[in-house]
């Protein structure tokens, strides 16, 4: 279910992505939804951010009364008008009948751009610009503590930049497509053109360039993540490893629904 993540430095909660499921995957890690504070979205695409509007919605449902904070590029606040917008007879019935606060009234959205985009208890997040075309606003994020350092690629083409971004990070969490896999995958999905294996070819990363952007920044760990394909039975974990094998020597974690890696 790609691409929704947890992460959890000094005490902070933060989603990273609102994909289909995400709301259920949080509850199966044991989060109370009333605690949810800090959303990031890295760019405009659905599988990141289809399910932003009801993940609010069902945690506010669930007891929220606290401020939420959505971080995401130009395009986000548009969304989430229309999300309330589309919603407006369920929630003024809800304040009506439930007695709820205004779910309008508490969340804040924060259109972002490169550089640090928050600070707060000793954890900076900062922002690059990645190499998604034709999406201009896409980002990589940095977390970072006094003593932790990790860094999501979001999706991207292989790009320089990273390298600098995630220079000796603790975890490097990085999108991977397994080329041997795309023919048969663009045989399931594709609708007869070509227009759809030439974007993955042109705004995403193979899984050995994701392990030589990993080797080339010194990270201690590489997560694969957003997987290309990700439900393919003819492919298992030892296919992305062996993909890393030959360009990146320290530990590689192969991502999968509910995974939990501790810093």
């Amino acid at each position: 279910m790609p691409t929704s993540n947890l992460l959890v430095m000094n005490g902070q909660q933060i989603v990273l992505d609102c994909a289909l499921g995400v709301t259920r995957g949080l509850v199966d890690q044991g989060m109370n939804l009333k605690t949810l504070s800090t959303i990031f979205i890295s760019h405009m695409h659905s599988d990141h951010y289809l399910e932003l509007g009801p993940l609010i919605h069902t945690a506010w449902c669930s007891g929220l009364v606290t401020p939420v904070d959505i971080y995401g590029p130009k395009g986000i606040r548009a969304y989430w008008d229309g999300f309330v917008a589309s919603m407006k007879a369920d929630i003024d019935l809800r304040i009506d009948d439930d007695g709820r606060d205004d779910l309008r009234a508490f969340v804040r959205v924060h259109e972002i751009d490169e550089g640090v985009v928050l600070e707060r208890d000793g954890l900076t997040i900062s922002a690059i610009r990645n190499a998604h075309p034709p999406l201009i606003d896409s980002f990589a994020f940095s977390f970072r503590t006094e003593t932790k350092h990790v860094v999501f690629s979001g999706d991207t083409a292989p790009i320089k930049a990273l390298e600098d971004f995630a220079r000796g990070a603790d975890l490097l969490i990085h999108e991977a497509m397994l080329e041997s896999a795309l023919p048969s995958l663009m045989e399931r999905v594709g609708n007869g053109s070509d227009k759809l294996m030439q974007h993955w070819l042109r705004s995403h990363t193979f899984a050995h360039d994701a392990a030589i952007t990993a080797t080339n920044a010194g990270v201690k760990r590489l997560a694969l993540s957003h997987l290309i394909p990700s439900d393919d039975p003819t492919y298992g974990p030892k296919d992305w490893q062996d993909a890393c094998a030959d360009h990146y020597t320290g530990e590689l974690v192969v991502g999968h629904d509910g995974i939990r890696i501790d810093l």
